[in-house]
Parts: C-alpha cells; structure tokens; sequence
C-alpha cells in the first residue's frame, strides 16, 4: 500500500534523524495467521454448566482452584498458536530490526512467539505479556523458566491425561507447572515480563509505532502516555480508530495508519530503512 504523504513525511524524518524506534503490537498482527482474539466470544470456557470468559479463566485465582481446567484451556489455545504461522506483518518488523539494529525495540502483548519464528531477536523483543513456547513454577521453588512440554492437539473437551499431569509437575518441588503468561490479577515485573526495560524504551523513542492494539492493558497504554508526553512520533496501525489511534492524531508528529498489519507494514518498514 502506498504512504500517504504525511506519513511518508514523519518516517523519513526519523529516519535522517537515526532515532529509536519502538514498536508495539497487539492481537491485530497475529490475526492474519488465523490466531483469534484471545478476548472475542470464542475465547470463553465451558466447565460444568457454566461458560467461563477469559478475565475469569486467565487468572492466579482460577488456577489455585482448578489447575486442570486452566491448563486444558490454554494447551487447546497453544494448539492453535502453534500452527499458525507468521505472516507479512511479522516479516517487516524482522526486516526492520535488521535495518536498525540497536535502535529498534520491539514490545508485544502477543504469547503466540510469531515474532519469534519469524525472526526478531530474543535480545530485542519483550515479551510483556509472556511467551506460549514456556512455563514456570506456580509456587516459585527457583527451577527457572522451561519448555513447554510437547503435548498432543486437543479438542476443548479433551481431559488432562494421567501422562498430561506428569509432565505439567514441576522436576525440582513436585507442585503444579504454569503458563509463562501474564494473568489478568498479576502485576507486570522486570523479571517475567520486562516492565523496567519498556518503561526506559519509551522514554528513549524517537518513533512509536503502535500495530493491531485497543490498548485495553495497563504497560501498553503507559508506553503510549510517555511517548505522547514527550513529543515522540507516533504511528498507529489498525483497522478501526482506539485510544493510540487518539494519540497519534493529537500528536504534532503524528498519524493513523488505518489498515491491516501485513498491508501497511512492509511499506512503514521500507521508509524507515528497512
């Protein structure tokens, strides 16, 4: 898709000025490899007679009453993640890392390690929201991150097997494994999730570039304030107008890029350097 002009205009600008550029996504860019929201009416969970919604299921509180449950619902959703495959929208980013090198961060809210497989560097990319690809002590004993154990497909009604649970235990205490994610009534840290190291990539970016997020956590919308604050450029991508949509626009070097991922990145990525 070919750059408006004023967009054109603001990314060749940071681009003679060699400015940092951090790059924020969301659930937009992975929803051209078939990944559904994780928040939509099918994101829900049947236990019992009762339909579970995500803020419920995705939780520390949840996991402490029915462990099983939980873990059937996310190694159904990282079935799915794993075989989706990146796409265009990813393979720009990549692109545009390699271009920048250290001047280019890239913050996802994403789980699903698209970015990953596609290509952007460990070192580069916080995962603030966690990765599918790991899992952790629930109870803390310091065994460290690990693999996610390689366990079938499953359907949505499938139970956990005997094997299933022997695998989810954790090798050092014996007590429950769990998703490397960030549950809806846990706080981000450093450790986990990368908190300090976005918080300091804003304060230091020239361009922000917001893809395929409403905004509707905490850390990403602070990214978003900060860089307002400080009159860094930003550019949003989406589809539909959000709160970032609202940023861009109000902001002196600002601008809503209406449109998919895979549509709009590969030519933001070009005028950048890439």
């Amino acid at each position: 898709m070919e750059l408006e002009p004023r967009l054109r205009e603001i990314l060749e600008d940071v681009r003679r000025r060699q400015g940092r550029v951090v790059v924020l996504t969301g659930a937009g860019v992975s929803a051209e490899s078939g990944i559904p929201t994780f928040r939509g009416r099918e994101g829900y969970w049947v236990v019992g007679s009762r339909n579970y919604m995500p803020q419920e299921m995705a939780t520390r509180e949840m996991f402490l009453v029915a462990p099983d449950e939980v873990w059937r619902w996310y190694l159904y959703r990282f079935g799915v993640v794993r075989d989706a495959q990146p796409n265009a929208g990813h393979r720009a980013l990549v692109n545009l890392e390699r271009a920048l090198g250290d001047r280019f961060t890239l913050v996802t809210q994403n789980i699903d390690g698209l970015h990953r497989r596609a290509g952007s560097s460990e070192e580069r990319t916080y995962c603030i929201h966690g990765d599918a690809a790991w899992v952790r002590c629930h109870y803390e004993c310091g065994v460290g991150r690990l693999p996610l154990p390689d366990l079938w497909r499953r359907g949505t009604r499938d139970p956990l097997a005997p094997e299933e649970r022997e695998r989810l235990t954790c090798p050092r205490c014996k007590g429950w494994l769990r998703p490397h994610v960030l549950w809806f009534d846990e706080c981000y840290d450093e450790e986990n999730y990368r908190f300090d190291s976005t918080v300091k990539a804003a304060t230091e970016a020239d361009l922000l570039l917001v893809v395929g997020t409403s905004g509707a956590t905490n850390l990403p919308m602070r990214v978003g304030q900060i860089c307002y604050s400080r009159g860094a450029a930003m550019v949003d991508v989406n589809p539909e107008e959000n709160p970032f949509s609202e940023l861009a626009e109000r902001a002196d070097r600002g601008f809503f890029a209406r449109g998919s991922a895979c549509d709009r990145l590969p030519a933001i990525a070009a005028a950048l350097g890439a």
